[in-house]
C-alpha cells in the first residue's frame, strides 16, 4: 500500500467555503464594537456589532449583531427576556410565536447572529445555521434597540458595542 504524503492527502480533502452567514448576507462587514453582558456579576453573553467596513452605526444601513452565550438558557428564558425588554422600551410587538420558532435553548458557546435586511426584516442564524426570519414593520429598530438603543438596560454595554 502506498503512503500518502500530507500534501497529497490534503489535496483530496474538499476545502470548506470561506463564506459565512455574515459575509454572505452582509458583504464587507467588520466588527464595530464588542461587549460582555453580565447580570449580578455573572457573564451571560459576549456581543459583537458588525457594520459595513466597521463604520459607525447608521440605522438606515444593514448591520449585524452576534451573541455568544456563556450560560445555559432555556428557549422560554430567551423569548421572555426579549419580549420583556421590547416592552420596557415601548416596542412591544406580537412576535411571541415567531420568537419561539427562532430561539432554541442555548449552552455555553452557542451563538446567535441577527442580520438586518432593510428596516422590516431580521434574519437569524444559530451556530451558522439559518434559524428564522422576523418580518414586521420596523422590526430592525424595535429589536436591536434592546442592545443598541439609548434606553438599553446597560448604556455602558451599548456604548462599547457602538465603539464609543
Amino acid at each position: 500500500m502506498r503512503k500518502l504524503t500530507l500534501a497529497a492527502f490534503l489535496s483530496l480533502v474538499p476545502i470548506a467555503s470561506a463564506a459565512t452567514p455574515l459575509s454572505s448576507a452582509l458583504p464587507g462587514a467588520e466588527i464595530r464594537g464588542q461587549a460582555s453582558l453580565r447580570y449580578l456579576g455573572v457573564k451571560i453573553y459576549d456581543a459583537k456589532l458588525f457594520t459595513k467596513g466597521g463604520s459607525a452605526l447608521d440605522w438606515s444601513q444593514d448591520f449585524a449583531l452576534e451573541l455568544t452565550y456563556k450560560r445555559n438558557l432555556s428557549q422560554y428564558d430567551l423569548v421572555e427576556a426579549t419580549l420583556r425588554e421590547m416592552s420596557r422600551m415601548g416596542n412591544a410587538m406580537p412576535i411571541r410565536t415567531q420568537l419561539e420558532t427562532c430561539y432554541q435553548a442555548v449552552a455555553p458557546g452557542d451563538r446567535y447572529l441577527a442580520i438586518s435586511s432593510g428596516p422590516d426584516q431580521l434574519r437569524f442564524w444559530r451556530n451558522d445555521r439559518a434559524a428564522c426570519t422576523l418580518s414586521q414593520k420596523g422590526i430592525k429598530t424595535k429589536f436591536m434597540e434592546i442592545f443598541l438603543g439609548d434606553n438599553s438596560r446597560s448604556r455602558r454595554f451599548s456604548r462599547a458595542l457602538l465603539g464609543q
